[in-house]
This record gives C-alpha cells, sequence and structure tokens, in this order.
C-alpha cells in the first residue's frame, strides 16, 4: 500500500506532509494510522523544536474518505469510531507535544483537513487556499477537533455558522477571522513556510516549548494562575545557559 504520511526530522523541523496528492490526501483509516504513528515520533524526539504540516499536491486534504465510509457500510459505526478515535489520538499527540504545529496550507482543506488547520499555533495559507467545514453537508458531526479549536478562535456563534453552514472559506477570509495568521502568494508558500520553522527552531533554550504550553493552558486558566505560569516559565528561561549565551550575546552587539 502507498503511504499515505511522510516524516522528515532534521535541524529541528520535522516535516510531516500527506503525501498521496492523486488522492487528494483523503483521510483514511491508512492515512490515520501513519498519521498517529508520525505523531507519536515526533512527540517523543526531544530534537524535535518546531513540526511543520503541509501536503504534496495541489489540495491540502479533502477530508474524510467517504468512498471507504460507504465500503465499510456494514459496520459503519465500529469503523467510524476507529477512525475517528486514531485521529484524535494524533491528534492529542501533536497537541501534547513540546514542538509548536506549523501548517502551510495549500489548497483546499475540507472535513478533516479543516480540522487539522485549526489545531495549528501557526498557519500560513496560500493566497488559492481554501477552507470548508463540510461534514454536516453529508449529515456527519465534526471531529478531529473542529468543536473544541474554532469557538475558541471564532467564538460559538461564528463557529456554529461556519460548521452548519459549510460556507467556502477564502484565504482571506480565513486570515480575517484568525483562523491562519498570514497569506502569502502561492508560489511563496514552500518557502515562507520553511524560512518561518527554520527561525523558530533557532530560538535559544525552550521559550518556544514554554509559549506554546502557556498560550495552550490560558483558556482555561484565570489570571493569577496564567501569571504564576509566567513567573515560572521567564525564570527557569533566565537561568538557561543557552539564554544567557544569547543575552550576552546582544548586550556585545549593542555595546
Amino acid at each position: 500500500m502507498t503511504a499515505r504520511i511522510s516524516l522528515a526530522i532534521a535541524d529541528g523541523v520535522a516535516r510531516l506532509s500527506f503525501s498521496a496528492p492523486e488522492r487528494r490526501n483523503a483521510i483514511d483509516i491508512a492515512f490515520l494510522r501513519e498519521f498517529a504513528t508520525a505523531a507519536l515520533d515526533i512527540q517523543s524526539d526531544p530534537s524535535v523544536r518546531v513540526t511543520l504540516m503541509r501536503a504534496d499536491g495541489p489540495v491540502f486534504s479533502v477530508g474524510g474518505d467517504l468512498a471507504e465510509m460507504v465500503a465499510e457500510r456494514h459496520r459503519a459505526e465500529r469503523h467510524v469510531l476507529e477512525m475517528a478515535s486514531t485521529f484524535h489520538l494524533g491528534i492529542e499527540r501533536l497537541q501534547a507535544a513540546a514542538a509548536p504545529l506549523v501548517v502551510a496550507l495549500g489548497g483546499t482543506a475540507a472535513g478533516g483537513g479543516f480540522s487539522l488547520v485549526l489545531g495549528a499555533d501557526l498557519a500560513i495559507a496560500g493566497r488559492s487556499a481554501k477552507l470548508v467545514s463540510a461534514y454536516l453537508k453529508s449529515g456527519l458531526t465534526p471531529d478531529g477537533g473542529a468543536s473544541w479549536f474554532l469557538p475558541r478562535l471564532v467564538g460559538r456563534q461564528k463557529a456554529f455558522e461556519i460548521m452548519a453552514l459549510s460556507p467556502v472559506l477564502s484565504a482571506e477570509d480565513a486570515l480575517a477571522l484568525g483562523l491562519v495568521a498570514r497569506v502569502v502568494a502561492d508560489d511563496a508558500l514552500a518557502a515562507e513556510a520553511d524560512r518561518i520553522a527554520a527561525t523558530l527552531a533557532a530560538l535559544p533554550g525552550d521559550a518556544l516549548a514554554v509559549l506554546k504550553r502557556q498560550l495552550h493552558a490560558s483558556p482555561g486558566n484565570g489570571l493569577a494562575d496564567q501569571l504564576a505560569i509566567e513567573a515560572g516559565g521567564i525564570a527557569h528561561a533566565a537561568g538557561q545557559p543557552a539564554v544567557q549565551a544569547a543575552l550576552d550575546a546582544f548586550f556585545a552587539k549593542a555595546g
């Protein structure tokens, strides 16, 4: 069977690519098993400082493989539960990993592909990219964390509208809603994503991982709890040799 996912780790960056463009990177059970395994490799590798998720071909992902669901209709509930559980295992591993998740969105992301974009710590879109929830058009309900991520990004009512009515969101729409951080020319997407990933991976100490933890914890924390996390984080950072070296370099340059 042709691999659906490829993973390459070098220079602190884990490049997780959807590698079945002939299938429009449809999410079937084989994709999900490979995805969960790749996520575990990322989570367990201390050399990974940033994860860059991207897709081969003109489509990021059309979402769930509906043909596979139809073929498995004799055990539909069990099959889809296995798919969702495997999908969610991979997502939980990426979210729990120290490395922030950067997503390079080229082409269309629908259904589960849409959910994967929502889980990014930083998403960059090509100008022709499109996002669409699509679940309810087939009578299905969201998975992949969409019902958790989206209301936190856009509010409950806008999240309901996006998931119930399934409008096709352009890259500019996604930028205005805060679903992506920036939009670039299609032919500049790969280079810009690589540049950002390399820049993040080169930051001193473990401040990047701490920042990810702080931002992920923030929605559930009161101010006092978040301030305590921030105080502990910056104090820990100040004692790291890599940070002290960076500060020395800054003052040497300034002087």
